[in-house]
């Protein structure tokens, strides 16, 4: 919905407090944010994409990360220590290869380097902007080396800059980007390059540079909760799974509750 080119706008929960404690705070923020849409913008804003987002008539990405974090505060929490803010540009679907320029909002057209720029920016004017998620073209790779040397490397904090599209969990790929600095974190999808084997081989790779795993769920989903289990059973420290909006995402954060419960049962 809307004129927004940048795919998804997400909340992260801080890290060092129980998966109960932290479903609860971010499906507390996704509720609040569904009633000040409403209010701000009528019923219709509250409709939902694939993924169980909301999906409102917002024209800039300030727009969107203002309104999250209006959502964060009125639930008590503090942007930035409390709960964080991540996106998915998914940048390939805004990139004209004939030009090689991005179109990162409605009639703004960039090239590599004025988006490093622009994210740059992003992440200056929202301090608790925490993770960025295909930030350009999965072909653009002197664009991926630019941002991590220039922009994200000399910040003072930790930005996760993930690669979906760039690696589509595929090893051989992921062993290039780790080679030439593309990113630091891995978006790893099973049926993305078509066998649990590969997928954890791809998941050894970044851990063995201390980079970090999100595992993820796709936007045709099922109900199957295998990715659940799979994000523990690797020690990956996110699952992106969608918002807590129907059965085959709500199944992924159950199968998660009920993993921290055996674990908690039996010390673990």
């Amino acid at each position: 919905g809307g004129n927004l080119k940048i795919q998804e706008f997400m909340i992260m929960p801080r890290e060092d407090i129980d998966f109960r404690t932290k479903l609860e705070n971010v499906t507390a923020v996704y509720h609040k944010l569904g009633k000040i849409l409403v209010e701000k913008y009528g019923l219709s804003a509250k409709n939902l994409g694939d993924e169980g987002g909301f999906a409102p008539q917002l024209n800039t990405p300030n727009e969107a990360l203002t309104i999250i974090q209006e959502a964060i505060k009125e639930c008590g929490f503090e942007p930035g220590k409390d709960i964080f803010l991540a996106l998915d540009c998914a940048a390939s679907e805004y990139y004209d290869k004939k030009t090689g320029k991005y179109e990162v909002q409605s009639g703004i057209f960039l090239d590599r380097y004025e988006l490093c720029s622009y994210y740059k920016d992003l992440l200056n004017d929202f301090p608790a902007l925490k993770s960025i998620e295909d930030p350009f073209d999965e072909y653009d790779y002197e664009a991926w080396s630019i941002f991590m040397k220039e922009v994200i490397n000399r910040m003072s904090r930790k930005v996760m800059v993930v690669g979906d599209d760039l690696y589509t969990t595929n090893c051989e790929t992921v062993k290039k980007g780790i080679e030439n600095q593309w990113a630091n974190s891995l978006l790893l999808k099973v049926n993305q390059i078509g066998t649990i084997t590969e997928a954890v081989d791809a998941a050894k790779l970044m851990f063995g540079e201390n980079m970090d795993v999100i595992v993820s769920h796709r936007s045709g989903e099922t109900s199957s909760t295998l990715i659940a289990d799979l994000a523990v059973g690797i020690g990956a420290k996110y699952i992106k799974t969608g918002a807590p909006a129907r059965g085959e995402r709500v199944a992924k954060y159950n199968r998660l509750l009920e993993i921290e419960d055996f674990l908690s049962e039996n010390n673990m």
